[in-house]
């Protein structure tokens, strides 16, 4: 028997936390599947939004299908074998990785969802609002048991000696209620309620009531509050609207985010391949001049400088591989990925960097810019919202004159059995008007005051974001113009330098080469190399960022943008 008690107990603690579970998930759905429509229904209105749109984890990390390295980096040095079967991550590759498992990604992705989630309880204000309640007491009473006497036919009630426990159930309140708030309207309660009493020993009787009624509110000439929950639904509205064009817009700066990244560490690699090769040559150049000087055909100053020369150059190589190294972990970090994962980026990436000309003058790409920007759609909208606030706090400076009208019926007291129901011809109704001339009328002064002030305010982040894209405009064509150019001269450069070097070896092998001219070319030359590499990648990430300050720069969803062929067109 203690057993299948036990047991029981046990099945219903299971059946409790299942019917629990049930209603959380029922719950988490709802939320997700209003939230989810909200944002649907307004990334119609924005170009570009992810039309996948979901803060779940859909995939897990995996790296199936990226080939391992097979290569073993000279220049790498020690560091090279950690290389060895690491996976080659190529520019696309990364970009997928990063929108899927970024934590700031998934940061920004989740305060989107908040907004539209906002706006579900924003709208449920002007929606038909039921609600229930009801209170039962049990009541247990020891008195002295009565006792009825007729005498001459008359009755005589004495107390007796003998008690008796009085048993009863209260239920003072219970009631089914609804509340609709109706924009431009006025909102409207109604109720039924019910109360419930019986004595369940001692001579049972039963008293119980219900009643039905329904009140109705409108404002006459301030709107007393009501205008202000709709200004907090519009409101809402807009702010999802606006979010999703901020989230839209991040979207685009962090793919231009990634690609930085991506082409810096490619950089930063191939910096440790020129200061690897800059390494060998000095080796070769300190070897070849310690037999020049065993013979006597250069100066143990100039070997000295040489050999200083190689110095110097193997600490600039292990500089740079530890440069590279933290830039790679910090991209690990920035994709979402634990920093134990061995991946190397993809070197064909930055072989396959072009200069290329946007193919637009500078007004025209303000005036794309002005007319593209979601950020400048936002700072104009917010003007309309300050002009709205404005209207609602003079609105509230008026008096308060409010009319109410209720109506009710009731259950006929002589029924007795049962739950009487409200009977139609037991009727009350009224009418109210509520007058608040505004006698103090401070707090309402100060709001509106500040209102004027907001929407000023508003009118010149207008100007200050329309100043602000211009400048970020006119910054991209000075960085862009800037890497072609650096490009076009270290191009020169690494020509010039390299035909330096050959010079010196020439004039080395014949004992005539000087230290100093040595090292000042080979020096040059690695300098050019770095600078062509910087500018190549400069010129690109310029060019993203342009497209990214126009406005006009296309993300796919797994984070790759469409090159643009013709941006006029657009």
């Amino acid at each position: 028997m203690k057993h299948s008690a036990r047991m029981r107990r046990l099945a219903g603690l299971l059946l409790v936390s299942v019917l629990a579970g049930c209603t959380t998930s029922h719950y988490r759905k709802s939320a997700d599947q209003e939230s989810y429509r909200a944002i649907t229904v307004k990334s119609s209105e924005v170009p570009n939004m992810d039309p996948k749109f979901t803060i779940e984890h859909t995939n897990t990390l995996s790296f199936e299908g990226l080939p391992p390295t097979t290569r073993i980096e000279e220049f790498l040095g020690q560091e090279a074998e950690r290389e060895k079967g690491a996976h080659i991550l190529t520019l696309q590759d990364a970009l997928r990785l990063a929108t899927g498992f970024s934590r700031d990604y998934q940061t920004q992705k989740e305060r989107l969802y908040l907004s539209g989630l906002s706006l579900t309880l924003s709208r449920h204000a002007f929606a038909p609002i039921f609600s229930a309640s009801a209170d039962a007491i049990y009541t247990a009473q020891n008195t002295r048991a009565s006792v009825t006497n007729f005498v001459n036919g008359v009755a005589e009630v004495s107390l007796s000696d003998n008690f008796v426990e009085q048993h009863a159930v209260n239920v003072p309140s219970a009631s089914v209620n609804v509340d609709w708030l109706i924009r431009d309207v006025g909102r409207i309660s109604a109720a039924f309620t019910a109360d419930f009493f019986r004595f369940v020993s001692g001579g049972p009787t039963t008293v119980a009531g219900s009643q039905l009624g329904a009140t109705f509110t409108r404002p006459l000439l301030q709107d007393a509050g009501f205008k202000r929950d709709t200004e907090n639904l519009i409101q809402a509205e807009r702010q999802l609207l606006y979010d999703i064009r901020d989230f839209t817009r991040y979207r685009k700066d962090f793919s231009v985010q990634i690609a930085t990244a991506y082409y810096g560490i490619l950089r930063n690699r191939d910096t440790v391949r020129n200061s690897f090769l800059n390494l060998q040559s000095s080796r070769k150049n300190a070897e070849r001049s310690r037999a020049l000087a065993q013979e006597g055909r250069i100066t143990q100053s100039d070997l000295g400088r040489l050999e200083q020369q190689v110095l110097s150059a193997e600490s600039t190589w292990i500089d740079s591989i530890r440069t590279y190294q933290q830039s790679l972990d910090n991209f690990k970090r920035q994709l979402g990925i634990t920093l134990e994962v061995a991946i190397v980026l993809d070197d064909r990436e930055l072989d396959s960097l072009r200069i290329l000309d946007p193919g637009l003058d500078l007004e025209d790409s303000i005036r794309i810019a002005l007319a593209a920007r979601l950020d400048y759609f936002n700072a104009k909208e917010q003007l309309e919202d300050a002009e709205r606030k404005v209207k609602l706090a003079a609105n509230l400076l008026l008096p308060q004159l409010d009319f109410t009208g209720a109506a009710s019926i009731r259950s006929d007291p002589t029924v007795t059995k049962g739950l009487p129901l409200p009977d139609p011809h037991l009727y009350t109704y009224s009418a109210q008007l509520h007058l608040d001339p505004g006698l103090d009328r401070k707090s309402q002064r100060n709001d509106y005051r500040a209102a004027l002030i907001a929407q000023d305010q508003a009118n010149r982040a207008i100007a200050d974001k329309e100043d602000e894209i211009k400048l970020e405009v006119r910054d991209s064509w000075r960085a862009l113009d800037q890497a072609k150019r650096t490009y076009e001269i270290s191009e020169v450069g690494v020509k010039l330098a390299e035909r330096r070097v050959e010079e010196q070896n020439l004039l080395a092998e014949l004992g005539r080469a000087k230290a100093q001219d040595q090292v000042d070319a080979q020096n040059s030359l690695i300098d050019s190399k770095n600078q062509r590499t910087a500018a190549l990648v400069g010129h690109t990430i310029a060019r993203l960022q342009l497209w990214d300050n126009l406005g006009i720069l296309y993300i796919k969803n797994n984070g790759q943008w469409e090159e643009i062929q013709n941006a006029k067109a657009n």
